[in-house]
């Protein structure tokens, strides 16, 4: 069984989604992910909080470094993963694509959140491995 999620770490994951929920309002759906992507970054920037976005996720495997060409849309503060679409709807391949980067990241928590939905509630699913 694993330790709980730290404070400061759930702390990071509600500023994301606060910001999630600013930007959704101020947009709506039916946008491209890239322009949420933008503005959730200004929003993790107002909050002062640190992140990489698009940052390059190489592959462990069996000892050798691979330059994979995978890609964290957000890694905030170095710990919280956050993957976004502007899809119909999340399918289990999204949530299994956010499980990877988790564990290739050597993270624990992650936020998949989807922009085109009517409520950003239901285009929200937290992940903790």
């Amino acid at each position: 069984m694993h330790e709980p999620i730290p404070d400061d770490t759930e702390k990071i994951a509600h500023e994301i989604i606060q910001g999630a929920f600013r930007v959704h309002k101020a947009l709506g759906p039916g946008l491209l992910e890239s322009v949420y992507e933008s503005c959730l970054c200004h929003e993790l920037t107002k909050s002062n909080l640190r992140f990489v976005r698009q940052g390059t996720l190489p592959i462990v495997y069996d000892g050798l470094v691979l330059e994979s060409g995978l890609r964290i849309d957000l890694l905030v503060e170095y710990c919280v993963v956050v993957e976004l679409k502007s899809c119909d709807k999340l399918i289990p391949l999204h949530e299994a694509q956010l499980i990877t980067y988790l564990k290739l990241s050597n993270n624990r928590l992650g936020l998949l959140i989807n922009f085109n939905v009517r409520l950003l509630k239901d285009g929200l699913k937290k992940i903790v491995l």
